[in-house]
């Protein structure tokens, strides 16, 4: 059975509701494991004061009995304590829309008469959702010794030197600093680069990268394009507002070499199939091909800023300044988790497909069992064949 999940709720309503389905039986579930990374998405230098307002902590009101998931659909909730200031009030009309924001397109797709119900639904509070969805999905790969992280690797024009450091101590020291970021030399700059937007009353965007270690090869496949595990993760992460580009492994740098410099060779260390480079990102056709899975995203400058930007009036018909709506100056930072989410839940879901069972007791003696990359998992009989008679 696919795993899958659905989101329902709105920036400013009662509730943000989640339901996971697919979800193994057997798999103890606490609510600190979600309310970690709920945390995780409130706090990183840059963010708006919308996240002092919140203390988002996840509620378990379905699939889960005695601390264990049943197999059931995993129902989690989770309280807008700023719905409170809301709640009975009137709202003053939305009619001018933002460029780069959902606002235009949505009043044109749905018909709405005031924008607000685009925005609403749109906005990035729904990934609160998302990370709690994502947590549960970590939390299942981590019965299996599957580790996922991610760090900033840039924020503007701000890099970080991180190719020398492994990919344990990027994403362990990733949590050092409000910025994100596992390169100690980089979070003053980036903190400055952040701070100079704020002042200048502008937002700031930038890269985050997401590795996936201990993956075993073969999840995914070739065989259909919506299964190939690069297009499920582009599609995933994509799905993230604000993210504008998705890169697997060294994919654009590929591009300026030529491919004799770009695969990874395949070499022998005694029995073992072994990789001396990584330059696909851990995955070849669809496939994961047990390296560490390296996942890179762009997020764009969010679209609500401080400085106005020209827009028109719907209401009144005529060209005007954009209407200021409370938002983060660099959300980049607290987006790690959220991206690293989506890869979660990717990932869940390939090893899902791959190992099937209905509980994690089934689960776990199937994934000892999994093919390596040794040649005694690779028997070739080494003779012609007939392929079409």
């Amino acid at each position: 059975m696919p795993l899958r999940f659905l989101t329902a709720g709105e920036s400013h309503g009662p509730v943000l509701t989640a339901i996971l389905d697919g979800l193994p039986a057997g798999l103890p579930l606490p609510p600190e494991v979600i309310n970690h990374d709920l945390a995780r998405r409130q706090h990183g230098y840059g963010a708006g004061p919308r996240m002092k307002l919140e203390n988002d902590e996840a509620q378990i009101v379905g699939g889960v009995m005695a601390g264990v998931t049943i197999g059931a659909p995993l129902a989690l909730q989770i309280t807008n304590l700023n719905h409170a200031r809301w709640q009975g009030e009137a709202v003053a009309p939305f009619t001018t829309p933002r460029p780069g924001h959902v606002d235009l397109g949505a009043a044109l797709k749905y018909g709405y008469t005031d924008l607000r119900p685009g925005l609403e639904r749109a906005s990035a509070r729904e990934t609160a959702a998302r990370v709690a969805v994502g947590a549960v999905c970590r939390h299942l790969l981590a019965q299996f010794d599957i580790t996922i992280g991610g760090y900033v690797c840039s924020l503007g024009d701000v890099e970080a030197n991180i190719a020398t450091i492994p990919y344990v101590e990027r994403i362990a020291h990733a949590t050092d600093n409000d910025v994100s970021c596992p390169d100690p030399t980089a979070v003053a700059p980036m903190r400055d680069r952040i701070r100079e937007i704020m002042l200048a009353k502008e937002t700031l965007g930038g890269i985050i990268e997401v590795v996936a270690l201990g993956l075993p090869p073969g999840l995914g496949s070739h065989v259909q394009w919506d299964r190939r595990l690069e297009a499920r993760l582009g599609a995933a992460v994509l799905s993230i507002q604000a993210m504008k580009g998705v890169e697997i492994g060294d994919g654009f740098a590929n591009t300026r070499l030529p491919g004799t410099q770009v695969h990874d060779a395949i070499l022998l260390d005694g029995e073992t199939l072994v990789r001396p480079t990584n330059r696909a990102g851990g995955l070849e056709g669809g496939i994961t091909t047990g390296q560490p899975l390296v996942v890179r995203a762009a997020m764009k400058p969010i679209a609500t800023t401080l400085t106005p930007q020209q827009t028109v009036d719907l209401a009144q018909g005529k060209e005007t300044p954009t209407e200021y709506e409370r938002s983060d100056f660099c959300p980049t930072p607290r987006a790690v988790v959220i991206v690293e989410t989506m890869v979660a839940f990717v990932l869940a879901d390939a090893l899902l497909e791959k190992l099937g069972g209905d509980s994690l007791a089934e689960m776990q003696p199937r994934f000892v069992a999994l093919r390596q990359a040794q040649l005694a998992a690779l028997p070739m009989d080494n003779t012609r064949h007939i392929w079409w008679p």
